[in-house]
């Protein structure tokens, strides 16, 4: 460091060993207090990542914690759908107000701002990437205990995006038992690794179905190989959730906040200590 250093990194040209690194997180907004932040990622589309989304922000609330969850999924959002939202976001001179569920868990998500929920959203990544960052900096999140990210499938911009910009204290990966998804899970590993993003452990969707007349189980995808993979991480695998109808009927009809929640209660209880 010279003799002439202001310390302010951002306004120099030099490369010197006490340079520091920049940081790129978005400013929170400022009637926002959010004490944790967890993504919910998948490295696919298809294996029920808003469900669980919905089920473990549902879980934190009824522990009696203050949730929130930031829809990322700009391109395909689910999460107003699985709440049984249609209100249109409403908005004052320090920013947007998040819709909020009958328990109160508060919810922001593009479909909540188009006229109608079926319009597509035709924007490319950056355009994409910076909605999400508005939906952090722009809405009056309030205090909130636990923001639940729901993600896009894959790592692409947007992921990139919430990972740099987003003060994420840990992800959760949802996976389902097939082949395919176990490839593609290792690649959601390895981008939160190279990311620096810690990971709580593993969420296995449709690991099961039980049938409700003889209570066996049935391997409807086939055998998991998620403990493999789990083992050679060395992360936990927090809750594998069954093929359930009740479940799908209480998404499509906006009552998540209903469902059975046992199934994801210890994954909830982990993330409460954590």
């Amino acid at each position: 460091m010279s003799s002439s250093c202001s310390g302010n990194c951002s306004s120099c040209g030099e490369s010197c060993s006490d340079r520091k690194a920049e940081s790129l997180l978005a400013e929170p907004n400022a009637h926002s207090h959010v004490k944790k932040v967890i993504a919910v990622v998948s490295g696919k589309g298809g294996v029920g990542k808003s469900t669980v989304t919905a089920m473990l922000a549902a879980a934190m609330s009824k522990m009696g914690h203050q949730v929130a969850v930031l829809d990322a999924d700009i391109t395909g959002p689910s999460i107003p759908k699985a709440f049984g939202l249609k209100c249109q976001i409403t908005g004052t001179e320090d920013g947007m107000l998040p819709a909020e569920t009958k328990g109160g868990i508060k919810v922001m998500s593009i479909n909540l701002l188009l006229s109608q929920e079926t319009d597509p959203v035709l924007w490319r990544g950056p355009v994409l990437a910076g909605a999400v960052k508005q939906f952090w900096s722009d809405v009056c999140w309030g205090d909130v205990d636990y923001m639940f990210v729901d993600m896009p499938p894959g790592t692409g911009d947007v992921a990139l995006t919430v990972f740099q910009s987003l003060p994420i204290d840990g992800i959760l990966l949802v996976t389902s038992p097939q082949d395919l998804v176990s490839m593609i899970v290792e690649k959601a590993v390895k981008m939160a690794q190279m990311m620096n993003v810690p990971i709580y452990g593993f969420v296995e969707n449709y690991s099961y179905f039980q049938c409700p007349d003889c209570g066996k189980r049935y391997e409807i995808f086939g055998k998991s190989k998620l403990d493999e993979i789990a083992l050679s991480r060395c992360l936990p695998v927090l809750a594998r959730l069954p093929i359930d109808p009740e479940t799908a009927r209480h998404f499509d009809a906006g009552e998540m906040e209903q469902v059975n929640l046992e199934p994801v209660a210890a994954a909830a209880t982990l993330l409460s200590r954590a």
